[in-house]
């Protein structure tokens, strides 16, 4: 892409961007409750994210790696701390031996991998900083496989659009049934080389506090995005029907889909 290329794209995003005009709900009287104004909301988010990304950062950029000395003393964990399914407290009972990660949804080639098989695909080591929506961050070393390179050996098929992670801990027991935490992220993300499905901390196999036996890590994205227990992982073409329809569990709740820092 040109130089040119690239400043007409920007151009037109703020121009969108600065309008505002049709994403306005005061403009176009919309009650913000109504299916309307979140489908309204909906393509005003997905402005923010191409923007975000065409002016901010080209999308391989890196997040900000540290060294050793800058890891945190003590990494505060979020969410659960462990989970009361009980097949995940069977599992964690037998040092995660028989747990199995299972990869589906639109590919050519469904797995299930044991730890000792994510151990196989060739480890990134990365410091990085988790920043969460409540304010505070940490700093900790991750040892992971990429998640790209898991999809590539799962091959995805072209209507593959999104990647949904499902997890083990259930954070409320509400009415619809839709308590158990999941979060999704696109093809973009999902093959950003710092995106990884860490089974490892700090030198040390992942804790149970947080994640265990694997968790994402996403770096470019906040916290709520790192998803823990991670069990199932699809590929889709869409997460309307996952959950609320707003692609995770925070974003069921309010929170916005792309959380890009």
């Amino acid at each position: 892409m040109t130089r040119e290329t690239k400043l007409t794209r920007r151009e037109t995003l703020l121009k969108l961007i600065a309008g505002g005009g049709a994403l306005s709900l005061a403009g176009c009287g919309l009650d913000a409750r109504s299916p309307a104004a979140l489908a309204v909301l909906e393509k005003a988010e997905t402005l923010t994210r191409l923007a975000q990304r065409a002016l901010l950062a080209p999308r391989e950029a890196l997040a900000r790696e540290y060294r050793p000395q800058d890891i945190s003393s003590y990494f505060r964990p979020n969410g659960s701390t462990a989970p009361d399914d009980a097949d995940y407290q069977d599992a964690a009972a037998n040092g995660f031996a028989d747990w199995r990660l299972e990869v589906g949804g639109l590919v050519d080639n469904p797995l299930k991998l044991s730890l000792a098989d994510l151990r196989a695909f060739a480890p990134r080591t990365q410091i990085t900083r988790h920043d969460c929506v409540e304010g505070w961050s940490c700093i900790a070393q991750w040892k992971g496989a990429r998640l790209a390179s898991v999809l590539a050996a799962a091959r995805p098929k072209p209507a593959a659009r999104f990647i949904a992670l499902f997890c083990a801990d259930t954070l409320e027991q509400s009415l619809d049934g839709n308590g158990r935490y999941y979060e999704t992220i696109d093809l973009v993300d999902a093959a950003h080389p710092q995106t990884i499905l860490a089974y490892e901390m700090n030198g040390a196999p992942l804790p149970v506090e947080h994640g265990a036996p694997l968790r994402l890590r996403v770096e470019r994205q906040l916290g709520y995005k790192m998803a823990k227990y991670v069990m199932r992982i699809e590929a889709i073409d869409g997460f309307a029907a996952l959950g609320r329809g707003r692609g995770g569990f925070w974003e069921d709740r309010g929170y916005e889909w792309y959380a890009g820092i």
